[in-house]
């Protein structure tokens, strides 16, 4: 398996990227990508392989990244111009997502036989791939030879990720998610720099709880899990080991965490307590339930036409519990409030006994892409401008670190 881990480290940002999208189902992720790095005020010129525009259209990655798509290398974009030059001369990065086998293979062979191939060539830029194959594809001998190749030409891998594939089996080839990308670009982007969490070992709850009340019906809550899939994904690239206990979501957990998978507050404060040995840092950003049925029934509930009354009792404050250990790691809790945000902040933080809460109203966080927050600590409040969880999770990140060093914990 390719090394996640980012062994490039630019010396000035990167700005000015060529994305490459050669041809393969993950594709249509490419788009997605492009918005995002656009959204990130990256400059972004798409080129594209034959096989890709078999894919998607460049008249979408156009409408996306607001610039001609380049296709083939007889074709200038520029007047007079050697488009395999001249690109790589206006660009300060290289990323090819996703990148076939086939296209592995012609780079590591040093061949250039169309436009993407030929800027690789040419290029004296850092040059990243999120690779996009069938399991078996990947695990090729050949392919693994090549791989190998690549990394030792200084070539940034960003995945596979393991899971189910398009042709129905599964294992590891997966493109990476575009927001996985994007966390694992951001130390070169020059906007939230990310600490350096070598050695270190990051928890994280995340997404909603669900307390039974009988066999098919339940108490949960709208969480997405979002914010803490984003939290985790930052560890990662900041280098962390990384363990996610998460309650239901849809999201496809970060490659290179551990993932928990547990369903009630309960499974989710057992799962807790059993990593918090030799945790560093740990983030509560899940939305337990506060409250779960005394007595969920067997089996199912008729329905008589009668009011139903559940008794609830309270569910183990999952934070506090942490945070009250004889020696905790620095924790960081999450407030999500409908009113009175500041005021409800502050009191938990305090009633908590916590370093760093982050505070945001439910209304504007709960499963949206974005979100606006404020963190409080013993130094005050810090409201952060609103920005894409991925964004937020970054800056979050680096404050709570940057906390642990002013407290004398090393980072």
């Amino acid at each position: 398996m390719a090394d996640s881990a980012l062994p490039f480290t630019s010396p000035h940002p990167l700005q000015r990227w060529i994305l490459g999208v050669t041809g393969g189902v993950a594709a249509y992720k490419a788009a997605e990508l492009t918005r995002l790095m656009v959204k990130a005020g990256l400059e972004v010129q798409v080129v594209m392989t034959e096989s890709a525009t078999r894919f998607v259209t460049p008249l979408t990655f156009q409408a996306l990244s607001t610039r001609p798509v380049a296709t083939h290398l007889w074709e200038p974009l520029r007047e007079g111009g050697m488009d395999h030059i001249d690109l790589v001369r206006h660009a300060d990065a290289l990323l090819i997502a996703p990148a076939s086998a086939n296209c592995l293979a012609h780079i590591a062979a040093g061949l250039a036989d169309d436009l993407l191939t030929t800027l690789v060539a040419a290029r004296t830029i850092p040059l990243f791939v999120a690779p996009a194959m069938n399991q078996a594809m990947w695990q090729n001998p050949a392919n693994q030879r090549n791989v190998a190749q690549l990394q030792e030409d200084g070539v940034v891998f960003l995945g596979p990720a393991r899971g189910s594939q398009a042709c129905g089996e599964s294992g590891l080839g997966r493109l990476l998610e575009p927001n996985e990308i994007m966390t694992h670009l951001s130390p070169h982007l020059g906007r939230y720099p990310l600490p350096c969490l070598q050695g270190k070992k990051v928890l994280l709850t995340a997404g909603p709880t669900v307390e039974a009340i009988d066999p098919v019906r339940i108490l949960s809550n709208i969480s997405s899990g979002k914010m803490g899939y984003a939290l985790a994904e930052a560890a990662l690239a900041s280098g962390a080991e990384v363990v996610l206990v998460s309650g239901p979501t849809a999201l496809a957990a970060p490659a290179g965490c551990r993932l928990i998978p547990v369903r009630s507050a309960a499974q989710m404060r057992d799962a807790v307590l059993s990593e918090i040995p030799h945790t560093d840092l740990f983030f509560a950003v899940a939305a337990v339930a506060d409250y779960t049925p005394a007595c969920p029934s067997g089996h199912k509930i008729k329905k008589s036409g009668e009011p139903l009354t559940l008794t609830l009792v309270p569910t183990s404050d999952i934070l506090a519990t942490v945070a009250s250990l004889p020696n905790p790691p620095f924790c960081v809790g999450f407030a999500a409030e409908s009113q009175n945000l500041e005021e409800y902040a502050k009191h938990k933080r305090l009633a908590k006994k916590i370093p760093l809460i982050v505070g945001n109203l439910a209304q504007r966080a709960l499963g949206r892409e974005d979100n606006e927050v404020i963190l409080f600590d013993d130094h005050g409040r810090h409201p952060l401008p609103p920005a894409s969880k991925i964004e937020l999770a970054r800056q979050i990140l680096s404050h709570a670190v940057a906390l642990m060093a002013h407290r004398g914990i090393s980072s």
